[in-house]
């Protein structure tokens, strides 16, 4: 519609001397060009009517709902002298409401933030501190941008208060050595990571990431026993989210429990669907080179633990455990791929039963981000000694809190679990025995400085600054203490996450609950997931269902095998696809995707036959009627892994889906409802999924 938005003079709203309109097509009234009054704007800003030629006009809609109201000039001015007798001062009645224009009508779209520029420049004549990064672990320096642990020279030599010199040697009137002055800092990446969302590339070979978690795992043992070693992967990734050559990094002699974490994003298929899971975990164990023979000499995979790491769904049942093996084990070290969630369990630890109550103020949180290889360098907290007595106070805790409804808790922990079910299918709530006494309010001293706070009428008072001491650990605490070590994640060869930039990371990593999306596809049709993986059904009796099991924000889309070529060189890079993003610029340096045979057999309307893993993209589960003999030719990156998975993961995801839409190759979703998992009122349903 193209209309203006003009307030035209007072009229009549109804009577004989209305003004009269004729109704258009499509439903709004318009008035007559003859009796429309033309305005135009002066130099002064003022509004004069002018005489126009009614042929040249354009017709100009008239929207009825929102023309102001004329006033009651009676009832205002009964108003009126109401005030007048009640205050001695008059007041002026508000004029009508004006017209609203288009954009008032429509909330405005919040304006993208420009990307972060890093500034400062490096000083390589200043050495390096000694000192790591309290978020990544690298080891702090102002030398080079392009190495982990970088800080800029001016932001360096400020947090040491040394003007330029060198941090080794102490500053004059100052007993702070460099170890305290920056052990709170964060590099330049880190502060990045947190504060914009903005990921700087740093030069790490890969066998770096290797050797300092093998040269951890493998060092000398502590208190005479062997490491224990959790192996977290990523079970939307398995069985390639497994470290290559797990058994030669971790040594002959650790025990290795095995995490499947983000169980929270995968939609149940069917009762008992997370038993499966743990099968399918210990069948990658297996696959892997792990023994998992139990009682014997050579045991290496002591259990295999379904976990979130982010909603703290299993974590206090995998505290339970690592607390009873704690005569059996020694330090503990937390290794897996990029990705997985290892600093994420590392802040839900920290903040846990497992972890000494001090410590948790005392240690900084680690820097997690979709990044890939976010933490580059050994993180530590100390675990606490679980003594029978603090075992049996943490055992009376979480019985409590697992009598409780979710109505009895706390409203900060129900605002959490109602956000975590916006996003999640599993939630845990992780909680803590011992905890720091906290200071009340009214009982606290109030310090102050008289002298400081003095001051004559010529000058400005000046507030003293506040300084919050950090609480530190002693020395009995840490000196036989025994560690959780959080380790840099190990960079996978065939990940297409290696070949996607920061912005194109987080739409293809899920963060969300994942939707299951279900096709129904005839033979001569293809299928796109983004531009990073492609299936075209080239040949079958029947048609068959194929569902997406990927991120959300990941588009699909469907067309005809002759047109496919055609589609991705027109559409890669850009909106449609989504992902690359960048035009025909990104997709120069993109590589291109390359063909791989498929021959698969249907076994049924209501079981999936394969899995057809596009890499870390995600997944599409082929569901076939029984006989049907299917070739599939599916495309991925060159580079990447293409991997076809039997059995499937979620054999019956696609009875997880709603009415098929008329005319139509889509079906409607189904999003399955979510559960917490340590509440009183969900442990029945809890013991089905089991």
């Amino acid at each position: 519609l193209r209309g203006a938005w003009r307030r035209w003079p007072s009229r009549p709203v109804g009577g004989a001397a209305a003004a009269p309109r004729r109704a258009t097509s499509g439903g709004f009234a318009t008035l007559p060009r003859a009796e429309r009054p033309l305005r135009r704007r002066g130099a002064g800003g003022a509004v004069a009517t002018a005489a126009r030629d009614p042929l040249e006009e354009e017709e100009e809609f008239v929207f009825p709902e929102y023309l102001p109201e004329e006033p009651d000039v009676e009832k205002l001015l009964r108003e009126l002298v109401e005030k007048e007798e009640e205050e001695e001062t008059p007041r002026v009645p508000l004029p009508p409401a004006p017209l609203l224009a288009p954009s008032d009508l429509h909330p405005k779209q919040p304006r993208r933030r420009k990307p972060h520029k890093a500034s400062g420049s490096p000083d390589p004549s200043v050495p390096s501190s000694g000192v790591p990064c309290s978020g990544c672990g690298a080891e702090l320096h102002c030398q080079d941008p392009t190495l982990p642990g970088y800080l800029p020279s001016a932001k360096y030599l400020s947090l040491l208060g040394q003007a330029g010199e060198p941090p080794q040697e102490e500053a004059e009137g100052q007993g702070e050595c460099p170890e305290k002055v920056l052990e709170d800092a964060l590099c330049q990446r880190c502060w990045l990571l947190i504060h914009h969302q903005q990921a700087l590339r740093v030069q790490v070979p890969r066998e770096e990431y290797r050797n300092v978690v093998s040269s951890a795992v493998r060092g000398s043992r502590r208190h005479d026993r062997p490491p224990l070693v959790l192996c977290m992967v990523d079970v939307l990734d398995l069985p390639d989210s497994f470290p290559p050559d797990l058994p030669e990094l971790v040594g002959d002699e650790a025990n290795i429990l095995v995490l499947g974490n983000k169980v929270d994003l995968l939609p149940g298929d069917s009762p008992g669907y997370l038993k499966r899971l743990r099968e399918r975990l210990l069948e990658a164990c297996a696959c892997t080179g792990l023994n998992q023979c139990r009682g014997g000499p050579d045991q290496r995979v002591v259990d295999v633990h379904l976990l979130s790491a982010k909603t703290g769904y299993g974590v206090e049942e995998l505290i339970s455990k690592m607390q009873r093996s704690w005569k059996f084990n020694g330090d503990v070290y937390l290794i897996g791929t990029t990705n997985c969630g290892k600093s994420t369990l590392f802040n839900t630890l920290l903040q846990s039963d497992y972890c000494k109550s001090r410590a948790s103020e005392a240690i900084h949180r680690a820097t997690i981000s979709p990044w890939p290889g976010t933490t580059l360098n050994l993180l530590k907290f100390p675990i606490i000694n679980p003594t029978p007595y603090r075992i049996f106070r943490r055992e009376e805790r979480l019985a409590a809190d697992a009598a409780k409804a979710e109505e009895e808790l706390s409203e900060e922990e129900q605002k959490r679990l109602k956000a975590l079910k916006k996003q999640s299918y599993l939630i845990g709530r992780v909680g803590r025995t011992f905890q720091l006494p906290q200071k009340s309010s009214e009982s606290r001293e109030i310090d102050f400085d008289a002298e400081a706070l003095s001051y004559s009428g010529e000058e400005e008072p000046a507030i003293p600054s506040k300084t919050i001491k950090k609480a530190e650990l002693s020395h009995n605490e840490v000196k036989d203490a025994r560690w959780f070590h959080d380790t840099p994640g190990i960079i996978r060869d065939g990940c297409v996450l290696n070949l996607l930039n920061e912005k194109e990371v987080k739409i293809v990593l899920p963060t969300c609950a994942i939707v299951p999306r279900t096709f129904l596809l005839k033979p001569g049709m293809t299928l796109f997931l983004g531009a990073l993986g492609r299936i075209d059904y080239v040949q079958g009796d029947r048609s068959s269902w194929f569902t997406i099991v990927a991120s959300n924000l990941l588009p699909v889309h469907v067309t005809v095998v002759e047109k496919a070529d055609d589609l991705y060189q027109k559409h890669a890079g850009q909106k449609l696809l989504k992902v690359p993003m960048g035009g025909e610029e990104r997709m120069k340096d993109f590589p291109p995707l390359v063909p791989q045979e498929v021959m698969l057999e249907g076994i049924g309307g209501a079981e999936a036959v394969a899995d057809i893993k596009l890499s870390s993209a995600g997944w599409v589960a082929v569901t076939a009627h029984s006989n049907n003999k299917m070739h599939l030719r599916c495309y991925t990156p060159e580079g990447t892994a293409l991997t076809v998975r039997k059995p499937p993961l979620l054999p019956h995801i696609v009875q997880q889906k709603g009415e098929r839409v008329k005319k139509s190759v889509v079906y409607k979703t189904i999003q399955p409802p979510p559960l917490v998992e340590n509440l009183g009122t969900n442990v029945k349903k809890l013991k089905k999924k089991l």
